[in-house]
């Protein structure tokens, strides 16, 4: 009885390897995800300071899961955590942004480039797939369900490039421009663009043109970020 009570494998001696707490981990994961497409779905816009009262009553969670959740978000950069002052979303500077932008589309056309080397014809069926789900979504002016689909292609061909330092560096940087990213398809001419990006993307993987699919990446993610500046009405820091 005691085995069970503190989590051990039923039968096994005191020397019982502990086993998770399944039902435990699932609400961690659960909240940061939740919490996180809050954030980039701009329902919790950048400088929102979070109420852990409200979201413990929203979500029907006890405040320590709540707490390891935004511990993660703040290693993301998603949020501040403030001692004795809560939490609240990270909000960029106009600087911060350009820069950001600038440093993801450099390794997003690393990546498209290294794809093409060694992309199998499987994960670029699967891209395919994603891509027409993707279209599908739009067609339906879901918003949420394209972003979702889009980050997944985007996410696919930088696993496509076999480099893990840079997929590493990309997921943690990308993180932060999430939000914006969302944002930046708001308009329907923005939207229509960033369509007929993906179209030519995977074109290029078809053909394992690398160059080319590196020069719509990076273009890709600076339209992105002069609609995102063009948004909050800033012009380039560099002027």
């Amino acid at each position: 009885m005691q085995n069970a009570e503190i989590g051990l494998i039923p039968g096994l001696d005191d020397n019982a390897f502990p086993v998770p707490k399944l039902e435990r981990q699932h609400l961690h994961d659960t909240v940061v995800e939740h919490l996180r497409n809050l954030i980039v779905e701009a329902v919790l816009p950048p400088g929102t300071k979070l109420n852990e009262r409200e979201l413990c009553e929203t979500m029907g969670i006890s405040r320590t899961p709540l707490r390891e959740a935004l511990k993660v978000l703040a290693v993301e950069g998603l949020i501040e955590i403030f001692p004795n002052r809560g939490a609240s979303v990270y909000k960029m500077s106009q600087a911060e942004i350009w820069e950001t932008f600038e440093f993801v589309s450099g390794l997003e056309a690393m990546a498209g480039e290294l794809a093409c080397e060694r992309i199998t014809a499987a994960e670029l069926a699967e891209i395919k797939a994603l891509h027409h789900a993707m279209l599908t979504c739009k067609a339906q002016n879901d918003l949420p369900g394209y972003y979702s689909r889009n980050q997944a292609i985007h996410n696919k061909i930088n696993e496509a490039a076999r480099n893990s330092v840079l997929h590493r560096t990309y997921l943690s940087m990308n993180r932060r421009l999430q939000a914006l990213r969302f944002k930046s398809n708001f308009k329907a001419d923005k939207w229509e663009r960033a369509a007929h990006d993906h179209e030519e993307m995977i074109r290029a993987l078809e053909a394992r043109d690398g160059k080319r699919m590196a020069a719509i990446l990076t273009q890709h993610l600076l339209d992105k970020r002069d609609a995102v500046m063009a948004m909050t009405g800033a012009s380039s820091p560099q002027a």
